[in-house]
């Protein structure tokens, strides 16, 4: 069910790429994706934020710039729609009392009202929101402000997406399918390890991993998973031996399928590993 995941990205990101190549071949996105999230589990600080596009870019007419502006805008919904999915299991009857959860509650609440303003600044008043980042960026050396000048044009030139509503749905569909799969795998991984939890427990449990392997980091986001499931799961009173008994076991298993797949299709692609390395964004 965990691999289920990565398929549903696939198909999450050719409505975002609409406007760029329409009808994109499913398979150039499926290869592209396999690949990206291969890397970022063999190589360091989410390499595959940078792979994933290149490998499109180079099976495709889309534009690497276009590519790399679409993933970002697959990672906004990723955020928005994970944090959503949080802010409806806190509304569980069997969601548990105490001070610390009221704060995480209230941390999640304020993310969703941030997230929700922040994208209607982007998609409606584009011109605004950059020279707002320029405020910012005129500050930085100029080594470091060009770069993040690039990105921020190619964040706001991506979220165009959501000036029309059905393709603003059909992303949001497919996001919503992608969590709640994901969400899905947890919950089977709890029964199989006898952790009694609800499934809105799964989805604030992924919740809390998705922020804590947001940054980039060491390859496969080793620890960060683990921890983060430690301190969701002590939310229902799971110990930490048995909360490490779900997250390693399923960290790992739902690590291999992709990375093997991911493997195969670079193998075929002409692009070695080495050449992965030296990709930089």
């Amino acid at each position: 069910v965990g691999t289920m995941v990565f398929p549903l990205r696939a198909f999450r990101w050719r409505p975002i790429l609409d406007s760029v190549s329409p009808g994109l071949p499913y398979g150039k996105l499926w290869r592209a994706t396999a690949i990206g999230f291969m890397a970022n589990h063999l190589l360091p600080w989410r390499a595959g934020e940078v792979v994933r596009p290149y490998m499109l870019s180079r099976d495709s007419n889309v534009p690497f710039s276009a590519a790399f502006a679409s993933q970002m805008v697959d990672r906004v919904f990723d955020a928005f729609v994970v944090f959503l999915l949080v802010a409806v299991a806190l509304l569980d009857p069997s969601f548990p009392g105490g001070i610390g959860v009221s704060a995480f509650a209230s941390t999640t609440a304020f993310l969703m009202v941030g997230l929700t303003i922040g994208l209607l600044l982007i998609v409606f008043a584009p011109a605004q929101f950059t020279s707002l980042s320029e405020v910012f960026l005129r500050r930085m050396p100029t080594r470091f402000a060009e770069p993040l000048r690039k990105t921020v044009l190619a964040f706001v030139d991506g979220l165009k997406v959501l000036r029309d509503p059905r393709r603003f749905l059909a992303v949001f569909l497919w996001a919503l399918a992608l969590w709640l799969t994901q969400g899905l795998a947890f919950w089977i991984m709890f029964r199989a390890v006898g952790i009694d939890a609800p499934f809105s427990a799964a989805l604030i449990i992924q919740g809390l991993i998705v922020l804590a392997v947001a940054v980039p980091q060491a390859p496969g986001f080793f620890g960060a998973f683990e921890s983060a499931a430690k301190i969701g799961l002590a939310i229902y009173g799971v110990s930490n031996t048995q909360a490490i008994a779900w997250a390693l076991p399923f960290h790992v298993l739902s690590m291999i399928p992709i990375t093997v797949i991911g493997l195969w299709y670079l193998a075929r692609s002409g692009v070695s590993f080495a050449d992965l390395k030296r990709l930089k964004a």
